[in-house]
């Protein structure tokens, strides 16, 4: 979905975009995609450091930033018995902590009348067995764009939330999750919503170009849910 959304910017009129990863070779991929304009960095998002240095690139490339697209996030999945503190700290310090941080290092960018987009999930306000870690880091992502959005309104900066259902992936091959609990998702937020099917990357791409564009201008502290339906029937 990220890279979906970093092909449909340019189109769109940005000059010049940034994408991150924890490998160079997946960056590297995802460069020869994009072509011209843009660069890539390699950024764990769960550690200060490497965020600061992120935001200091930017910095250093084009001085202010007008879109923020925190997208970064894995699934761990497991039964409330079967928790333990590293799976806990796992899930959180990707989904919830790296979220946050990554804001809080590109706030003096922030350029006025920027868009700060950050990906929650449908399952935000949903619940599943085995989801109890997802789903409420989930629902902190949302609670983050509430806030945040009316910390920064007065910058002119708004802060929204993009809430995929269920799109394929490489989500569940990075996850702890086995094969059969995608089935049994896809049965669920896939079949079992109302368009009856899964989504497309490029769908949830062209939400993040809307929220970005200057037709999202009045849009702020809002969830733009894109799920064929699930998560409101």
């Amino acid at each position: 979905m990220g890279l979906a959304t970093a092909k449909r910017y340019p189109e769109e009129g940005a000059h010049i975009i940034i994408i991150t990863g924890r490998g160079q070779e997946g960056i590297d991929a995802a460069l020869e995609k994009l072509g011209e304009g843009a660069q890539g960095v390699v950024a764990d998002t769960t550690s200060l450091e490497d965020l600061q240095k992120l935001a200091a690139f930017a910095k250093d490339t084009f001085g202010t930033v007008d879109i923020l697209f925190a997208n970064a996030d894995n699934g761990m999945f497991a039964p409330i018995g079967g928790v333990d503190e590293a799976l806990y700290a796992r899930q959180f310090d990707l989904n919830v902590k790296g979220v946050f941080f990554t804001v809080q290092a590109f706030l003096p960018l922030l350029s006025e009348n920027s868009s700060v987009i950050l990906t929650s999930s449908a399952v935000h306000a949903k619940g599943a067995p085995g989801g109890t870690l997802y789903f409420a880091s989930k629902a902190a992502v949302r609670s983050f764009a509430r806030t945040m959005a009316v910390e920064l309104g007065g910058r002119g900066v708004r802060v929204n939330t993009l809430s995929p259902g269920l799109v394929p992936t490489n989500f569940f091959e990075n996850s702890n999750a086995p094969a059969e609990l995608y089935d049994d998702f896809e049965a669920m937020a896939g079949t079992g919503a109302p368009l009856g099917r899964a989504g497309k990357p490029v769908e949830i791409a062209e939400v993040a170009v809307f929220l970005a564009s200057d037709e999202a201008s009045f849009v702020t502290a809002a969830d733009y849910v894109a799920d064929g339906g699930w998560m409101n029937v």
